[in-house]
Protein backbone atom coordinates (compact mmCIF):
# COMPACT_ATOMS: atom_id res chain seq x y z
CA UNK A 1 0.00 0.00 0.00
CA UNK A 2 1.26 3.47 -0.89
CA UNK A 3 0.90 6.40 1.49
CA UNK A 4 -0.33 9.58 -0.20
CA UNK A 5 -0.01 12.89 1.63
CA UNK A 6 -2.07 15.76 0.25
CA UNK A 7 -0.54 19.09 1.21
CA UNK A 8 -3.08 21.69 2.33
CA UNK A 9 -1.71 25.22 1.94
CA UNK A 10 -3.52 28.42 2.95
CA UNK A 11 -6.05 29.51 0.31
CA UNK A 12 -5.93 26.08 -1.32
CA UNK A 13 -8.40 25.32 -4.11
CA UNK A 14 -10.98 22.97 -2.61
CA UNK A 15 -11.50 21.06 -5.87
CA UNK A 16 -7.76 20.43 -6.24
CA UNK A 17 -7.56 19.23 -2.64
CA UNK A 18 -10.55 16.90 -2.94
CA UNK A 19 -9.58 15.31 -6.27
CA UNK A 20 -6.65 13.18 -5.01
CA UNK A 21 -8.46 12.36 -1.77
CA UNK A 22 -11.47 10.99 -3.62
CA UNK A 23 -9.53 9.32 -6.44
CA UNK A 24 -6.84 7.54 -4.42
CA UNK A 25 -9.17 6.93 -1.48
CA UNK A 26 -11.50 4.79 -3.58
CA UNK A 27 -8.86 2.63 -5.28
CA UNK A 28 -9.32 -1.05 -4.50
CA UNK A 29 -7.01 -3.89 -5.47
CA UNK A 30 -8.36 -7.16 -6.95
CA UNK A 31 -8.48 -8.74 -3.47
CA UNK A 32 -10.47 -5.83 -2.09
CA UNK A 33 -7.65 -4.16 -0.16
CA UNK A 34 -7.26 -0.37 -0.49
CA UNK A 35 -4.44 0.70 -2.76
CA UNK A 36 -3.57 3.87 -0.87
CA UNK A 37 -3.48 5.32 2.62
CA UNK A 38 -4.54 9.02 2.57
CA UNK A 39 -3.29 11.78 4.84
CA UNK A 40 -3.85 15.54 4.65
CA UNK A 41 -1.01 17.60 6.10
CA UNK A 42 -0.14 21.26 6.59
CA UNK A 43 2.16 23.55 8.53
CA UNK A 44 -0.98 25.00 10.12
CA UNK A 45 -3.74 23.38 12.18
CA UNK A 46 -6.51 24.90 10.04
CA UNK A 47 -6.58 26.03 6.42
CA UNK A 48 -9.01 28.14 4.45
CA UNK A 49 -10.14 26.58 1.19
CA UNK A 50 -12.46 29.05 -0.46
CA UNK A 51 -15.64 29.11 1.69
CA UNK A 52 -14.42 26.11 3.73
CA UNK A 53 -12.30 26.07 6.85
CA UNK A 54 -10.47 22.77 7.17
CA UNK A 55 -9.08 21.31 10.39
CA UNK A 56 -5.77 19.57 9.67
CA UNK A 57 -4.56 16.78 11.94
CA UNK A 58 -1.17 16.06 10.35
CA UNK A 59 1.87 18.31 10.40
CA UNK A 60 4.63 18.50 7.81
CA UNK A 61 6.39 15.56 9.46
CA UNK A 62 3.79 13.41 7.67
CA UNK A 63 5.71 14.08 4.45
CA UNK A 64 8.49 11.88 5.82
CA UNK A 65 6.11 8.89 5.69
CA UNK A 66 4.83 9.63 2.19
CA UNK A 67 5.37 7.58 -0.93
CA UNK A 68 3.62 10.32 -2.89
CA UNK A 69 3.01 13.98 -2.04
CA UNK A 70 0.27 15.91 -3.83
CA UNK A 71 0.42 19.72 -3.91
CA UNK A 72 -2.95 21.25 -4.87
CA UNK A 73 -3.22 24.72 -6.37
CA UNK A 74 -3.99 27.91 -4.49
CA UNK A 75 -6.46 30.58 -5.55
CA UNK A 76 -3.61 33.09 -5.79
CA UNK A 77 -0.48 31.19 -6.81
CA UNK A 78 1.60 34.38 -6.88
CA UNK A 79 1.57 34.50 -3.06
CA UNK A 80 4.89 33.00 -1.90
CA UNK A 81 4.73 29.46 -0.56
CA UNK A 82 5.72 29.38 3.14
CA UNK A 83 9.44 28.74 3.53
CA UNK A 84 8.87 25.83 5.90
CA UNK A 85 6.77 24.10 3.23
CA UNK A 86 9.42 24.63 0.55
CA UNK A 87 12.06 23.14 2.85
CA UNK A 88 9.86 20.11 3.53
CA UNK A 89 9.29 19.58 -0.21
CA UNK A 90 13.00 19.81 -0.95
CA UNK A 91 13.78 17.31 1.79
CA UNK A 92 11.16 14.91 0.43
CA UNK A 93 12.60 15.23 -3.07
CA UNK A 94 16.07 14.44 -1.74
CA UNK A 95 14.66 11.26 -0.18
CA UNK A 96 13.32 10.25 -3.60
CA UNK A 97 9.67 10.72 -2.70
CA UNK A 98 7.36 11.25 -5.66
CA UNK A 99 5.84 14.72 -5.69
CA UNK A 100 2.96 15.83 -7.90
CA UNK A 101 1.13 19.11 -8.37
CA UNK A 102 -2.42 19.85 -9.44
CA UNK A 103 -3.20 22.98 -11.44
CA UNK A 104 -1.22 25.98 -10.17
CA UNK A 105 0.29 23.85 -7.42
CA UNK A 106 3.18 23.74 -9.90
CA UNK A 107 4.11 27.23 -8.67
CA UNK A 108 5.04 25.77 -5.27
CA UNK A 109 7.10 22.99 -6.85
CA UNK A 110 8.88 25.56 -9.01
CA UNK A 111 9.54 27.82 -5.99
CA UNK A 112 11.19 24.86 -4.29
CA UNK A 113 13.42 24.40 -7.35
CA UNK A 114 12.01 20.93 -8.02
CA UNK A 115 11.06 21.72 -11.62
CA UNK A 116 14.32 23.27 -12.81
CA UNK A 117 15.32 21.68 -16.09
CA UNK A 118 12.19 19.50 -16.15
CA UNK A 119 9.16 19.52 -18.40
CA UNK A 120 6.13 20.72 -16.45
CA UNK A 121 2.67 22.12 -16.98
CA UNK A 122 0.10 24.23 -15.16
CA UNK A 123 -3.28 25.81 -15.86
CA UNK A 124 -3.14 27.60 -19.22
CA UNK A 125 -4.46 30.84 -17.70
CA UNK A 126 -1.41 31.00 -15.43
CA UNK A 127 1.10 29.75 -18.01
CA UNK A 128 2.45 33.17 -19.01
CA UNK A 129 3.01 34.20 -15.40
CA UNK A 130 4.62 30.85 -14.63
CA UNK A 131 6.99 31.04 -17.61
CA UNK A 132 8.01 34.55 -16.63
CA UNK A 133 8.74 33.66 -13.00
CA UNK A 134 10.41 30.30 -13.61
CA UNK A 135 12.44 30.44 -16.84
CA UNK A 136 14.46 27.35 -15.88
CA UNK A 137 11.35 25.17 -16.14
CA UNK A 138 10.55 23.68 -19.55
CA UNK A 139 6.88 24.64 -19.51
CA UNK A 140 4.44 22.84 -21.82
CA UNK A 141 1.08 24.62 -21.40
CA UNK A 142 -0.76 22.39 -23.87
CA UNK A 143 -0.64 18.98 -22.16
CA UNK A 144 -2.97 17.62 -19.49
CA UNK A 145 -0.13 16.36 -17.30
CA UNK A 146 3.59 15.57 -17.28
CA UNK A 147 5.45 12.65 -15.71
CA UNK A 148 9.18 13.08 -15.10
CA UNK A 149 9.55 9.95 -12.95
CA UNK A 150 9.59 11.39 -9.41
CA UNK A 151 8.06 14.78 -10.25
CA UNK A 152 4.67 15.09 -11.93
CA UNK A 153 2.49 18.09 -12.78
CA UNK A 154 -1.01 18.58 -14.13
CA UNK A 155 -3.00 21.34 -15.78
CA UNK A 156 -6.17 22.87 -14.37
CA UNK A 157 -9.08 21.32 -12.49
CA UNK A 158 -10.12 18.05 -14.16
CA UNK A 159 -6.55 17.44 -15.33
CA UNK A 160 -5.76 16.62 -11.72
CA UNK A 161 -8.06 13.62 -12.08
CA UNK A 162 -6.25 12.63 -15.28
CA UNK A 163 -2.95 12.72 -13.40
CA UNK A 164 -4.26 10.75 -10.42
CA UNK A 165 -5.61 8.02 -12.69
CA UNK A 166 -2.27 7.96 -14.52
CA UNK A 167 -0.48 7.42 -11.20
CA UNK A 168 -2.87 4.61 -10.26
CA UNK A 169 -2.18 2.95 -13.61
CA UNK A 170 1.56 3.36 -13.08
CA UNK A 171 1.34 1.86 -9.57
CA UNK A 172 -1.16 -0.96 -10.08
CA UNK A 173 -1.75 -1.43 -13.79
CA UNK A 174 -4.55 -0.73 -16.24
CA UNK A 175 -7.26 -2.92 -14.70
CA UNK A 176 -7.12 -1.24 -11.29
CA UNK A 177 -6.89 2.21 -12.89
CA UNK A 178 -9.86 1.45 -15.15
CA UNK A 179 -11.94 0.53 -12.09
CA UNK A 180 -10.92 3.82 -10.45
CA UNK A 181 -11.89 5.69 -13.62
CA UNK A 182 -15.30 4.02 -13.67
CA UNK A 183 -15.91 5.02 -10.05
CA UNK A 184 -15.00 8.60 -10.99
CA UNK A 185 -17.24 8.38 -14.09
CA UNK A 186 -14.28 9.58 -16.13
CA UNK A 187 -12.25 8.25 -19.07
CA UNK A 188 -8.95 6.63 -18.19
CA UNK A 189 -7.37 8.63 -21.01
CA UNK A 190 -8.77 11.82 -22.51
CA UNK A 191 -7.95 12.57 -26.15
CA UNK A 192 -5.69 15.51 -26.86
CA UNK A 193 -4.36 17.91 -24.28
CA UNK A 194 -5.05 21.21 -22.58
CA UNK A 195 -4.65 23.00 -25.90
CA UNK A 196 -8.27 22.31 -26.89
CA UNK A 197 -9.51 24.33 -23.90
CA UNK A 198 -7.43 27.44 -24.48
CA UNK A 199 -9.19 30.54 -25.78
CA UNK A 200 -6.89 31.89 -28.47
CA UNK A 201 -6.35 35.08 -30.41
CA UNK A 202 -8.71 37.42 -28.63
CA UNK A 203 -7.58 41.06 -28.90
CA UNK A 204 -6.38 42.51 -25.58
CA UNK A 205 -5.17 45.89 -24.38
CA UNK A 206 -1.62 44.78 -25.20
CA UNK A 207 -2.55 44.78 -28.89
CA UNK A 208 -4.19 48.22 -28.90
CA UNK A 209 -2.02 49.64 -31.71
CA UNK A 210 -3.23 46.78 -33.90
CA UNK A 211 -6.86 47.27 -32.98
CA UNK A 212 -7.97 48.17 -36.50
CA UNK A 213 -6.13 45.23 -38.05
CA UNK A 214 -7.38 42.73 -35.48
CA UNK A 215 -10.98 43.85 -35.83
CA UNK A 216 -10.73 43.62 -39.62
CA UNK A 217 -9.24 40.11 -39.45
CA UNK A 218 -12.01 39.06 -37.07
CA UNK A 219 -14.62 40.07 -39.64
CA UNK A 220 -12.76 38.84 -42.74
CA UNK A 221 -10.88 35.70 -41.68
CA UNK A 222 -13.25 33.58 -43.79
CA UNK A 223 -11.88 35.20 -46.95
CA UNK A 224 -8.79 34.17 -48.90
CA UNK A 225 -6.51 36.72 -47.22
CA UNK A 226 -2.96 37.74 -48.02
CA UNK A 227 -0.47 39.73 -46.01
CA UNK A 228 -1.00 42.64 -48.41
CA UNK A 229 -4.76 42.57 -47.77
CA UNK A 230 -4.25 42.89 -44.02
CA UNK A 231 -1.63 45.62 -44.38
CA UNK A 232 -3.94 47.64 -46.64
CA UNK A 233 -6.81 47.31 -44.16
CA UNK A 234 -4.53 48.43 -41.33
CA UNK A 235 -3.06 51.31 -43.32
CA UNK A 236 0.46 50.00 -42.81
CA UNK A 237 3.25 48.62 -44.93
CA UNK A 238 3.63 44.86 -44.83
CA UNK A 239 6.98 45.26 -43.10
CA UNK A 240 5.57 47.50 -40.36
CA UNK A 241 2.55 45.25 -39.95
CA UNK A 242 4.71 42.16 -39.54
CA UNK A 243 6.97 43.88 -37.01
CA UNK A 244 4.05 45.11 -34.91
CA UNK A 245 2.39 41.71 -34.92
CA UNK A 246 5.62 40.09 -33.78
CA UNK A 247 6.14 42.66 -31.03
CA UNK A 248 2.56 42.69 -29.73
CA UNK A 249 1.26 39.15 -30.32
CA UNK A 250 4.38 37.05 -30.76
CA UNK A 251 2.93 35.80 -34.05
CA UNK A 252 3.02 36.70 -37.72
CA UNK A 253 -0.16 38.22 -39.22
CA UNK A 254 -0.97 34.99 -41.05
CA UNK A 255 -0.45 32.91 -37.90
CA UNK A 256 -2.96 35.21 -36.21
CA UNK A 257 -5.41 34.70 -39.07
CA UNK A 258 -5.09 30.94 -38.72
CA UNK A 259 -5.75 31.20 -34.99
CA UNK A 260 -8.87 33.28 -35.57
CA UNK A 261 -10.12 30.76 -38.12
CA UNK A 262 -9.57 27.90 -35.70
CA UNK A 263 -11.41 29.76 -32.93
CA UNK A 264 -14.31 30.43 -35.29
CA UNK A 265 -14.30 26.74 -36.23
CA UNK A 266 -14.38 25.78 -32.54
CA UNK A 267 -17.46 27.95 -32.05
CA UNK A 268 -19.21 26.33 -35.00
CA UNK A 269 -18.31 22.83 -33.80
CA UNK A 270 -19.72 23.69 -30.39
CA UNK A 271 -22.93 25.40 -31.51
CA UNK A 272 -23.97 23.90 -34.87
CA UNK A 273 -24.44 20.54 -36.57
CA UNK A 274 -22.58 21.68 -39.69
CA UNK A 275 -20.29 19.13 -41.28
CA UNK A 276 -16.53 19.48 -41.03
CA UNK A 277 -16.40 20.24 -44.78
CA UNK A 278 -18.86 23.08 -44.38
CA UNK A 279 -17.10 24.51 -41.34
CA UNK A 280 -13.76 24.43 -43.15
CA UNK A 281 -15.27 26.46 -46.00
CA UNK A 282 -17.10 28.86 -43.65
CA UNK A 283 -14.00 29.72 -41.68
CA UNK A 284 -11.62 30.33 -44.56
CA UNK A 285 -9.50 27.21 -44.78
CA UNK A 286 -8.57 26.41 -48.40
CA UNK A 287 -9.42 22.70 -48.09
CA UNK A 288 -10.94 20.35 -45.53
CA UNK A 289 -7.65 18.46 -45.24
CA UNK A 290 -5.83 21.72 -44.51
CA UNK A 291 -8.43 22.52 -41.84
CA UNK A 292 -8.07 19.12 -40.20
CA UNK A 293 -4.29 19.38 -40.27
CA UNK A 294 -4.12 22.86 -38.73
CA UNK A 295 -6.85 22.13 -36.20
CA UNK A 296 -5.08 18.98 -35.04
CA UNK A 297 -1.69 20.70 -34.94
CA UNK A 298 -2.95 23.54 -32.73
CA UNK A 299 -5.46 21.73 -30.51
CA UNK A 300 -4.10 18.21 -30.48
CA UNK A 301 -7.43 16.60 -31.42
CA UNK A 302 -9.49 16.15 -34.59
CA UNK A 303 -12.54 18.37 -35.24
CA UNK A 304 -14.77 15.34 -34.63
CA UNK A 305 -13.13 14.54 -31.28
CA UNK A 306 -13.37 18.19 -30.25
CA UNK A 307 -17.09 18.21 -31.05
CA UNK A 308 -17.66 15.07 -28.97
CA UNK A 309 -16.18 16.83 -25.95
CA UNK A 310 -17.88 20.20 -26.33
CA UNK A 311 -21.12 19.24 -28.07
CA UNK A 312 -21.64 15.62 -26.94
CA UNK A 313 -25.33 15.52 -27.76
CA UNK A 314 -24.61 15.57 -31.50
CA UNK A 315 -23.81 12.51 -33.55
CA UNK A 316 -20.21 11.82 -34.46
CA UNK A 317 -18.98 12.95 -37.84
Amino acid sequence: MYTVVVLALPDTIAFDLATPIETFGRVRLPDGRPGYRLLVASHETSVQAGPLTLAIDEGLDALERADLIIVPGRNDPTVPTPAVVLSALRAAAERGTRIASICVGAFSLAEAGLLDGRIATTHWVAAEEFASRFPRVRLDPDVLYTDDDTVLTSAGAASGLDLCLHIVQRDYGTAVAADAARLAVAPLHRPGGQAQYIVRNRPTSRTSTLGQALSWIEANAHRDLTLADIAAAAGLSTRTLTRRFKDETGQSPMQWVSGVRIRHAQELLETTDHTVDRIAAQTGFPTTSNFRSQFGHVLGVTPGAYRKVFRPQTTAL
